[in-house]
C-alpha cells in the first residue's frame, strides 16, 4: 500500500518538481491538510511562506499542491489524515541524561528493531523511545535509539553484527 501511494505521488506531481518537494516535507514534518484547505500541524495551523520556505519553493507551490490533493480523493484521504510524530528526545537526550544510539540501516532492515531493542535489554538498558526513518523516503535511513541511560560503546560492535547494519554511533 505504502509503496502504491509513493508511486501516486509521484506520478501526481512528476512534472512539478516543487509540488513534490511540499508533498515530501508535508509528510516528513506530519503536516495534514484540513478541511479549510490549510495546512496543520496537529491544531497549529501552518503558514504557507512557513511551508515554501521550509520546502525551498515559491508559495505558489503550496496553493497549487493543495489543489491537486483536494481534487484526488485518494491523496487527500492520506494527506487530510497524517499526524505529527510528538517529540523526539535525540537533540536533548544529554540534558536529559538519556543516551543517543543512531544506527544506520542498509536495504535489509528487517528485524534490525528487535535484535537491538535486545541487546539494550540484555545490558539492563530501558529504552525511552525508538524512531525509523522510513526506507522508502531515505537513501539511508537511521534507527534512533533512546536509552534510559547512555550506552557504553563496547556495544557497537554487537550492533554491527546484526544483518542490515551498516554504521553505529553512541552518544
Amino acid at each position: 500500500m505504502m509503496i502504491k501511494m509513493w508511486e501516486k505521488i509521484n506520478e501526481k506531481f512528476k512534472k512539478y518538481p516543487a509540488r513534490l518537494r511540499v508533498a515530501e516535507k508535508m509528510i516528513e514534518l506530519g503536516l495534514s491538510l484540513n478541511e479549510d484547505g490549510k495546512i496543520y500541524c496537529g491544531n497549529l495551523k501552518i503558514s504557507d511562506k512557513a511551508l515554501a520556505t521550509a520546502a525551498e519553493v515559491d508559495r505558489r507551490a503550496i496553493k497549487s499542491t493543495i489543489e491537486v490533493i483536494r481534487e484526488d480523493t485518494e491523496l487527500y484521504q492520506l494527506f487530510s489524515n497524517i499526524i505529527p510524530a510528538g517529540t523526539l528526545l535525540k537533540n536533548i537526550a544529554k540534558n536529559l541524561e538519556l543516551g543517543v544510539i543512531e544506527i544506520e540501516v542498509g536495504s535489509e532492515s528487517e528485524g534490525i528493531l528487535a535484535s537491538t531493542a535486545n541487546l539494550i535489554t540484555k545490558k539492563g538498558i530501558g529504552i525511552r523511545q525508538a524512531y525509523a526513518e522510513d526506507t522508502e523516503l531515505q537513501q539511508s535511513p537511521i534507527l534512533t535509539i533512546i536509552t534510559e541511560e547512555p550506552v557504553k560503546g563496547d556495544l557497537i560492535n554487537e550492533f554491527l553484527k546484526i544483518k542490515g547494519v551498516t554504521r553505529v554511533s553512541i552518544y
